[in-house]
Order: C-alpha cells, then structure tokens, then sequence
C-alpha cells in the first residue's frame, strides 16, 4: 500500500491499537466467537491493559504498528519468543496481528507481516509460529500466500465455554541460498 509505514509502537499509541485490537477482533471473529463476548469487548478497557503492559516494560515482545499516509495508525503487530510448552524453545511467534476492517484488503497486513518476519529472523530465530482459528478462512489464506503452513498444532481457545478450534502454522526463517 502506498504510504503506509510500519513502525515500533510506542506508548503514544496505545488507544489506536487498543481500537484496532477490538474492532478487528470484532470483524473476524463474527460467527466463529460467541457474538456476546464480541460485543462486550471495549476499546478502553483494552487501552488499560496495554498501559499496564507498557508500565512493566515488553521484554522481548515486539510490538509494531502501521499507519497510513496521514499519520494514523492502521494496524497492529506483536511478537516475540514462541509461549507454548509442547516445542522446544527458540522460535518466535506472531502473537496478533490486526488492521482496522475498513483497510483489509489494502496492503497493510502484508506490510505488518513481512515487517514481523524480518524482525523475527533478524533476531535469529529459526522459525515464526501463530496460532489462527480453523474457521478463519480469511486469515488462513493470508498466512498461506505468505509461506506460512499448518504444523500439526491444534488446540481449543475457549470463549465463554465455547471451545474454538485453532490451528497452529509456521513459516521457516532460515535465509535461502541466493
């Protein structure tokens, strides 16, 4: 997308990714994710986690944002250290990644995607995990055109009592041979 610039994220933005977060949450996970809980998500409750996040500092978490032309933030990425305990250490992973619904389709997750995948292989690591629900066909398209392929990870995200199926996919960092 022309203009857009991905960038760390700084505590400044923290209400622009907090409405990214939930309206993007609210946008793909229609139908897949119990709408009552879709609707109770609230953007500055959202906003006070991350402030909260922010005040202990991120570690190694990498927290990215993309905004347009004008300034304005657009979406939003995080990773770090892969969290789950059925792998061995070392790899990274793609903790969200979300673009405000009237952008999908323009460019901007492309840039957040390719932007964490740069960050994750400059710090060495071997391999760039997420986990996206099984009925997120949207999503799971996105992550195939950009390398990435289902692992052999699934596992229940419950939502209010409701399990929801989530595949996890990974992409190699390793550099190709020019």
């Amino acid at each position: 997308m022309d203009g857009v610039r991905v960038r760390l994220m700084t505590e400044a933005d923290i209400d622009a990714v907090a409405a990214v977060r939930v309206r993007g949450w609210q946008a793909a996970y229609r139908g897949l994710i119990p709408q009552a809980h879709l609707d109770g998500l609230s953007v500055e409750k959202d906003a006070a986690r991350r402030r909260e996040f922010f005040s202990r500092g991120l570690g190694d978490v990498v927290n990215l944002v993309a905004e347009n032309a004008g300034g304005k933030v657009v979406g939003w990425a995080c990773l770090g250290p892969y969290r789950d305990r059925d792998l061995p250490s070392g790899d990274a992973e793609l903790y969200a990644i979300y673009v405000r619904p009237d952008q999908i389709g323009t460019g901007i997750g492309h840039a957040l995607l390719t932007e964490s995948i740069t960050r994750a292989a400059e710090r060495g690591f071997p391999h760039l995990r997420l986990w996206v629900l099984e009925g997120n066909t949207h999503a799971r398209h996105f992550y195939e055109r950009a390398g990435f392929t289902p692992d052999g990870g699934q596992e229940d995200y419950e939502v209010e009592g409701v399990p929801v199926p989530e595949l996890r996919y990974a992409r190699s960092l390793a550099p190709t041979a020019v």
